[in-house]
Parts: structure tokens; sequence; C-alpha cells
């Protein structure tokens, strides 16, 4: 059977998402854990923990980024998950959650478990990913006991700015200039809100939604714009930057802490697999910006900014 495994994790202590050798991180820590709740067995000389259930997850987030809304799929026996649940009266989903939650260390919560409708993928057949990037730019509202998940900004920052410099972002474009290029992948990305607002404690939030992110996006975007909203760059320059499809030095990728993915959305059930076909497809490059398009506006300001 295959399973649905929604889950949330606090990013400080993580190296990122996907399993390094030698490294403490988020998928590592899932797929030992199911495998002691499932009771998948090792050989006698295989080394602790060396037992995995393999899972995909819908976003890979990058060392330090958080989560609420991290979507899993597990391909598993179910006769090991109706044995999992030993003598628990819950149904065995039910008791699975509170068994990995028992085996888990605290900065990472299994909400939801369930079984994943046919043609399901929890990465291929989402249709969109939703980030929030929070900021404290104003003393009020620095919080000592936020610290962890809230970037600390030492100047002001204009909500109407930050709007302003987003717009032009949004759209199906080629983000290559905000994003790290990695071989035979494209920067070719559908982006669909970048929203700004300022909460009633006074935090900064960027609502940043596309179909999908490649590496470093959010975090990118989101250094490019703090310039503008605090006035060191024209509303014009985001625009600028990216029909250059090229790195800026001057673009600081903003400190992932502040970062976390909220929720990841899907499409009915009698869609799933199509979705998923669809988005294996490679997305076709788009054709090179117009000669007349702007370009990258000089840099007028020291080269240490930094996000």
């Amino acid at each position: 059977m295959r399973l649905r495994i929604d889950l949330a994790y606090d990013g400080t202590d993580f190296r990122g998402w996907a399993t390094q050798p030698g490294l403490r991180t988020v998928q590592h820590e899932v797929e030992t854990a199911l495998a002691v709740a499932l009771r998948v067995g090792v050989r006698d000389d295989d080394p602790p923990g060396s037992a995995r259930v393999p899972v995909v997850c819908a976003g890979r987030t990058d060392a330090g980024v958080h989560a609420r809304g991290q979507v899993l799929h597990a391909d598993v026996d179910e006769q090991a998950v109706t044995a999992s649940a030993g003598r628990s009266p819950a149904p065995p989903l039910e008791a699975l959650v509170r068994r990995l939650n028992g085996i888990l260390p605290p900065d990472v919560v299994v909400r939801r478990v369930s079984r994943a409708p046919e043609g399901f993928d929890a990465r291929f057949s989402a249709t969109w990913r939703r980030y929030t990037y929070r900021v404290a730019d104003r003393a009020e509202s620095l919080d000592p006991l936020a610290r962890h998940h809230v970037l600390a900004w030492p100047r002001p920052l204009d909500v109407g700015l930050l709007a302003a410099g987003s717009a032009a972002l949004v759209g199906h474009h080629d983000f290559a200039a905000f994003c790290k290029r990695r071989e035979g992948a494209t920067t070719v990305r559908t982006l669909l809100d970048l929203d700004w607002r300022r909460t009633p404690s006074g935090l900064v939030e960027a609502s940043v939604r596309a179909d999908a992110f490649c590496h470093s996006m959010v975090r990118a975007l989101v250094g490019c714009l703090l310039t503008v909203g605090e006035g060191r760059r024209p509303v014009e320059w985001p625009a600028q930057v990216l029909v250059s499809r090229e790195r800026q030095p001057q673009v600081a990728v903003a400190h992932a802490h502040g970062l976390t993915l909220e929720e990841v959305a899907y499409p009915g059930d009698d869609e799933l697999a199509e979705r998923a076909d669809q988005t294996r497809a490679r997305r076709a490059a788009l054709p090179e910006p117009h000669p007349r398009e702007p370009q990258p506006m000089k840099h007028r300001h020291s080269p240490e900014e930094t996000a």
C-alpha cells in the first residue's frame, strides 16, 4: 500500500531534508523511524539504524528551513502496518501516527498518515507549494523565542515597495537568476503569488506560491526584494534581474531560518496520475529575452550588502 504522510519539523538542527552520510537530516530520521515502527528487519551485521523505509517528499527543504505542511509518500507492506498497531484499539494508521511520534525526535512531528489514493505521488502530483518568509524589522516585533524562525532585519521595510517590486515576478518565467543551476534541470517555474503583509504583531511576511521551486529560489527572491523594501533599490530592479537569466552577485540569498513550507496542494483523486505524468515531462525552455527588454541595472551600492 502507498501511504501519504503529513509532516512538520523545525529545521534548525537539520542539514536539510535529503539524506547525507554522517549528517542529521529529516529524511533519515523519518525513514529510520518508519523502519522501527513497521519492524523492518536488518541483518545481524548491519549497524544500528541502518534499516530504512524510503520516502518521497513534496519539496526538499534546505538546511535550516522549516515545514508545517510537508507531504511524503511511502510504499509499505499493508500487513506490516496492521501488525505494527499491536494491541492498540485504534485503527492501524492512527496507531502508526502515535508510534512514529513516539520514535521521532521532538523537532519532527507526523500529523497524519492516510492511505494514498491511486496515482498519488507526493512530489509529482502536487499542483503547488506555498512558503512563508518571516521578517522582524522593528525592535518591538523582535522575539528571542522566535529567533530560529524569523529573520531579524536591521532596517525598516515598506510593505508597499515590497509588493510593487514583486508584481513583475509573478507568472511563468525562467527563474535562472534566482536559482542555483543543476545539471539537466530546468529553471522555468510558474510563480502564482508573491504577496507581502504586515501582521498584527508587526512582522513582515512574504507568502510565496508556485507550481514548484528550484534550489534557493524563494530565499533569493526574498533577498532581492528586501533591498527594494528598505529603499536601497528601485522597484524595477527585481524584474531586471529576472530577465537577465543570470545570477547577480548583488542579489543576496536570505537566511534559511526565516523560511517555512506551509502547504502543498493536490488535484482531485481522479487527476492525480495525470498530473504526475505532466509534471515528470521536462518543462520546455523559454525563448531568450527580446534584446530591447531592460537589462540589469549597474550596482549602485556597496558589494558588502547581505540578507
